[in-house]
């Protein structure tokens, strides 16, 4: 069985599952999720994401400049500021 495969077994259940066996640390039952078992998690849930959700709704999606707050009107530019450091 392949990568492919197994995504294609993943259900929205077992999505949720692994997301939060990601946050917690933990499996369901409790035993912890060793770092190879994280990293496949991981893995999974990108792929998963990729197949079945729309760009913006993936897991590590980051807006562009703008989108957060509506104003896309200056993105791309940045504000240079002085940076005043107190004397001692």
């Amino acid at each position: 069985m392949n990568i492919a495969q197994i995504i294609e077994m993943i259900d929205p259940e077992i999505y949720k599952n692994l997301t939060s066996a990601i946050e917690l640390g933990k499996w369901p039952n409790g035993v912890a999720l060793s770092q190879p078992q994280r990293e496949l998690c991981m893995q999974a849930i990108i792929a998963y994401d990729v197949k079945h959700k729309p760009e913006a709704e993936r897991v590590g999606y980051v807006a562009n400049i703008g989108d957060a707050c509506g104003n896309s009107k200056n993105a791309g530019e940045t504000e240079t500021r002085p940076v005043k450091l107190p004397d001692h």
